[in-house]
């Protein structure tokens, strides 16, 4: 064994837990299925498949910081918002990664996806359900599989981050109407002056609702970073496949470039102008 070995780098492992075991290798490294005999197809398997992983990581933040808003323990939902912002920060820049893949490089592999589609992303799906895009219409695509559409369905009932935001806003003393804090939770919501208000006294006494005024800004910095994750993702389709239509039936780029306009904290976003 040479000096500069780790000690233990010739441990035996057997009966013990290893990186690999611990890691589930075995089944991350060979869940690469390619349907076609592309080179690049490798790179938009991963590409898609270390963004669902890290979709499953926003989720486990972003309901655990749900919970913590819904009973006043703010602190902790801080660090699990600013957390969700940086792996937003992280999946911008992987976007740099797929944009190598050239026009002609996806169009060897594109038809045999079939309707296979980010579309149909039922984790994509919740995650904007959680952050208040709600609309019943897009449960549809997981109608094929029961155990899935429960969770989305399930998710698109229940409050959003921001539902639970402006409900901890009437609990500590703020007069907001009931379209704010009781309403059918599976419609998105539209932005209420009552709230504009709650938030725009927030604003101007800092130091007076320090921790709703944190939480304000930990939402605005999780909505900036989700629109650029947006933006980038539409640049980047337009560079690989111009104006065709996706895969999964969508229109497209037009498609992701209406999906923009959507803001999930309006009244954060109108203050600004206001205050």
């Amino acid at each position: 064994m040479s000096a500069d070995t780790p000690e233990g780098a010739y441990l035996d492992f057997q009966g013990e837990r290893s990186y690999g075991d611990y890691l589930a290798l075995d089944q991350i490294l060979t869940a690469q299925r390619p349907v076609s005999d592309s080179h690049d197809e490798v790179l938009f398997i991963i590409q898609h498949q270390t963004t669902e992983l890290w979709i499953k990581l926003c989720l486990h933040e972003l309901r655990a910081a749900r919970a913590h808003v819904r009973v006043g323990e703010l602190a902790p939902a801080f660090k699990m918002l600013a957390r969700v912002s940086r792996i937003f920060a992280q999946l911008v820049q992987a976007w740099d990664v797929l944009a190598t893949l050239t026009p002609s490089e996806y169009l060897a592999f594109r038809d045999r996806l079939g309707r296979a589609s980010g579309f149909q992303s039922y984790q994509y799906r919740m995650l904007e359900f959680l952050l208040g895009n709600k609309n019943p219409v897009l449960v549809r695509p997981h109608a094929h599989r029961p155990e899935l559409l429960a969770q989305v369905e399930a998710e698109l009932r229940a409050p959003s981050l921001y539902d639970e935001a402006l409900r901890l806003l009437g609990r500590r003393g703020f007069t907001l109407d009931a379209a704010c804090t009781d309403r059918d939770w599976t419609l998105p919501y539209q932005p209420n002056a009552s709230a504009q208000a709650a938030w725009t006294a927030v604003y101007r006494d800092p130091k007076g609702h320090w921790d709703l005024y944190e939480l304000a800004e930990e939402l605005a910095d999780l909505e900036d970073s989700f629109r650029q994750w947006r933006f980038r993702h539409v640049t980047t389709v337009e560079r690989v496949i111009g104006f065709r239509r996706g895969t999964g039936g969508t229109a497209g780029v037009s498609y992701l470039r209406r999906m923009l306009d959507t803001r999930l904290f309006p009244e954060l976003w109108d203050l600004r102008t206001t205050l």
